[in-house]
């Protein structure tokens, strides 16, 4: 067990369950070491059978658990900016989920926290970067076979979205992966965003602006279109195709299981993120393992974070205005000189 590294997770929730899990029984060369989450039972419950673990209402006292290396946050995104701080003051790397901080001002903060030590620390939790078929996206892209990318059409459904969720979660929770995807596949920051407001669908809660089509303009004139509807009502879905000069590229045509049984056939669909990124939350969490246990960071960066929070807020800003928003990034620091590959 020594040889393993030491991971406190932080939350308990629907992620940070399904977190330990990986890290106990997928992942190879880490163990959970301490999990915090105000909620005690679910934390212990999450915990169940795993020995020498720390269970901790407090995040900040899991950092400084016995045999803590490493940092998983998985909380909700509006405490991740103290845990991310505290992390960096402890000298501990991180993968932290989705949002890296809600609002651009924290992200700001973290980032300008990170760049003073001169050194990475923290991978945000980008996941599609490490799906099997974004990658071979981004591979073919690279390449250049297709010629300059000059637009992306995305699709992201959910069957239903959770109580309590607003019309600028759809931008800022999930198109949010849109924008880092959108970043990391074209190479290329986003600098305007326009969002538009179809009529709602039946199957919407009162009052949420449910789909929305996004249209976001990128510094090279390529421009990446994302309808988002979270109460599709049938099934998790995430599409992207990239139409280049030479050609196109599509991904996210369902290859599930066919089951054929009494005169008919029935396909599979996803019915959420778990379901259908498993693959890439196994990639992604393995990797920052490897990595860490290697004294290196990679993956997505603080930068990214705070870039898809401030776009994120520019189409907030645009879908209450109705109007082209413009997205202004602060200078970005040495240390994250280019967009992350």
């Amino acid at each position: 067990m020594g040889d393993l590294l030491g991971v406190a997770v932080l939350g308990a929730g629907h992620m940070g369950a399904d977190h330990i899990r990986r890290l106990d029984r997928v992942v190879s060369g880490a163990r959970v070491a301490a999990v915090a989450d105000p909620d005690a039972t679910r934390a212990r419950e999450a915990v169940a059978g795993l020995d020498g673990v720390s269970v901790h209402a407090d995040p900040v006292s899991a950092l400084d658990a016995p045999g803590v290396q490493a940092v998983l946050i998985a909380s909700p995104g509006p405490a991740h900016e103290e845990a991310l701080l505290a992390a960096f003051t402890r000298g501990l790397p991180v993968l932290c989920e989705k949002p890296m901080v809600p609002d651009s001002t924290g992200a700001l903060r973290v980032l300008e926290a990170e760049a003073r030590l001169g050194r990475r620390l923290a991978q945000i939790g980008f996941m599609r970067r490490y799906d099997s078929e974004y990658r071979r996206l981004k591979a073919l892209l690279d390449g250049g076979t297709l010629g300059r990318p000059l637009m992306l059409h995305c699709i992201h459904r959910n069957v239903s979205s959770p109580p309590d969720f607003t019309s600028a979660m759809l931008v800022d929770s999930s198109v949010s992966h849109e924008i880092d995807a959108a970043r990391w596949l074209l190479g290329q920051e986003l600098t305007a965003v326009t969002v538009l407001r179809p009529a709602s669908s039946a199957g919407a809660p009162e009052g949420l602006v449910d789909p929305q089509f996004v249209l976001f303009e990128t510094e090279r004139g390529a421009l990446v279109d994302v309808e988002v509807f979270v109460n599709c009502g049938f099934g998790y879905q995430v599409r992207c195709e990239a139409v280049c000069e030479a050609g196109s590229a599509r991904i996210g045509d369902e290859r599930t299981m066919v089951v054929t049984a009494r005169g008919s056939a029935r396909e599979e669909v996803a019915q959420d993120y778990l379901v259908r990124f498993a693959d890439a939350y196994d990639r992604e969490v393995q990797d920052w393992v490897d990595a860490t246990r290697q004294g290196r960071v990679t993956g997505p960066s603080a930068w990214d974070g705070y870039a898809a929070s401030v776009i994120a807020e520019a189409g907030v800003r645009a879908l209450e205005s109705g109007r082209r928003t413009a997205v202004e990034l602060a200078p970005r620091p040495d240390l994250y000189a280019r967009l992350s590959r």
